[in-house]
């Protein structure tokens, strides 16, 4: 079934010409579902496999990103199904389980599949080899190998630590006590999944509170997982070795994607839009919190719990935006989103001030670098900084723009949403690298009354 599911994505991408062209929309109206949310579906997949017993995953994203994980659990033990409902059925091996792939794990474009991965089977006494995509393996995972390395896992990857990687596992891990360094819920998340195959108590010391996917899914399968403040934050402490059984697991529409549509409509006048079962977890609504403090007219309806994760749904409308000046402290709720956020300031009044984003800068490409260059070529002020950059907003923006993605599906999301609302139409050079992300974005957008489509080179 994956392989059917991963051969169906691949003829979307065929079909899918590189080049596509969005131009200025009237009106955004109706009422959608986003696809499920992507750091819960890996993690979700991840947890199933680590349960005894069979997990039902109800709204699991598949996307290219999530179904690289799905291979990665499989070729590690895991059997993996899905069912005529749509939902995804785990059979999972247990803590101590795993079993050593016979071929290396391409983990695609995903950095957080890869590095969540990593520190899963870096307990494990076997060899591991992750390779990924030209942008994936240009990423640095040294951040994930030296604290994964202190378990007495080794590494073996090319220069600067990067993909191809081959984790060597440790027989007997040790538990560690580690501070994170920088705003990271991979790194920390990572450390948390090497832990449960760590006898004892290992400690992750997060300076910076970050998403807390992971924590949650943990409570939710009834790991030992504790959270006590600590002189340097909040230390997150786990019980290796526990013998999990399979729960069930629902998982919300993702607030990153939803964020693609509630911009489109705050920017479109006469936009009314409501984006069905948001997960509106606190670590990651910062996107929102924002747009609100700029003027949008952003409203939570039918909050709810779902296995241990807030959810909603969100009701957009039109909205006059204020430039603001983004707290540092909200980076972390919110660093996926900075993309988007640019095209919502460049249609808001005054300037924008976005700083304390030296995270961007290793994503699957250089947002800063690449967001600044992108609007700078579709009229738009800015001025880039080390950590950030600030958008001044203008009421006539001519667009026009041929935009390179650097393979980054948040860089093409983004400006074929600015296109929507500018004078001449926004070109990417890649379409297809959006399907890692958000299936049928194309579509959705499209089906509001956006005018997003093919252009023939």
């Amino acid at each position: 079934m994956l392989s059917e599911i991963k051969f169906q994505n691949q003829k979307v991408k065929d079909l899918i010409m590189n080049h596509l062209l969005s131009e200025k929309t009237h009106i955004f109206k109706g009422k959608i579902k986003v696809p499920g949310d992507k750091s819960i579906s890996h993690r979700a997949l991840i947890m199933g496999t680590m349960a005894i017993g069979q997990s039902r995953i109800s709204g699991l994203l598949e996307g290219e990103d999530v179904l690289n994980t799905a291979h990665a659990m499989q070729a590690l033990g895991a059997d993996i199904t899905r069912d005529d409902n749509g939902d995804w059925l785990v059979y999972g091996v247990g803590v101590g389980g795993l079993c050593e792939p016979d071929k290396a794990l391409d983990m695609g474009n995903s950095g957080t599949g890869a590095r969540l991965v990593m520190g899963l089977v870096s307990t494990y006494p076997f060899h591991t080899t992750f390779i990924g995509d030209h942008s994936l393996s240009g990423r640095p995972m040294k951040r994930v190998t030296d604290p994964l390395a202190k378990f007495g896992a080794e590494f073996h990857g090319a220069e600067g630590m990067r993909l191809p990687l081959t984790v060597k596992g440790i027989v007997d891990p040790l538990p560690i006590e580690y501070v994170v360094p920088m705003a990271s819920a991979q790194v920390k998340s990572a450390i948390l999944l090497a832990a449960l195959n760590t006898p004892g108590k290992t400690t992750v010391i997060e300076k910076t509170k970050t998403r807390d996917h992971t924590e949650r899914m943990f409570q939710h399968f009834r790991v030992d997982i504790t959270l006590t403040p600590h002189e340097d934050g909040t230390a997150i402490t786990v019980t290796g070795q526990p013998d999990l059984t399979a729960r069930d697991m629902f998982v919300p529409t993702d607030p990153s994607s939803a964020a693609f549509p509630t911009v489109a409509a705050l920017i479109t006048k006469g936009s009314d839009v409501t984006i069905e079962n948001v997960g509106i977890n606190p670590s990651r609504t910062g996107i929102f919190t924002s747009l609100k403090e700029m003027g949008a007219d952003i409203e939570f309806i039918n909050e709810r719990l779902e296995c241990g994760e807030m959810v909603a749904d969100i009701r957009v409308k039109y909205s006059d935006l204020q430039g603001i000046t983004i707290p540092m402290e909200r980076a972390p709720s919110m660093i996926d989103e900075y993309p988007i956020l640019c095209i919502a300031a460049a249609f808001a009044k005054g300037d924008t001030v976005m700083r304390g984003l030296e995270e961007l800068r290793v994503k699957e490409s250089d947002r800063i670098s690449v967001m600044v260059a992108g609007l700078k070529a579709s009229g738009i002020l800015v001025v880039e900084h080390q950590d950030g950059m600030t958008v001044t907003g203008q009421t006539y923006i001519s667009g026009g723009a041929r935009i390179k993605t650097h393979l980054d599906h948040r860089i093409a999301m983004s400006f074929l949403t600015l296109g929507l609302a500018t004078d001449k139409a926004t070109e990417i050079d890649d379409g297809s690298v959006i399907e890692t992300s958000f299936p049928g974005f194309q579509k959705l957008m499209n089906g509001l009354g956006a005018k997003i489509g093919n252009k023939a080179l």
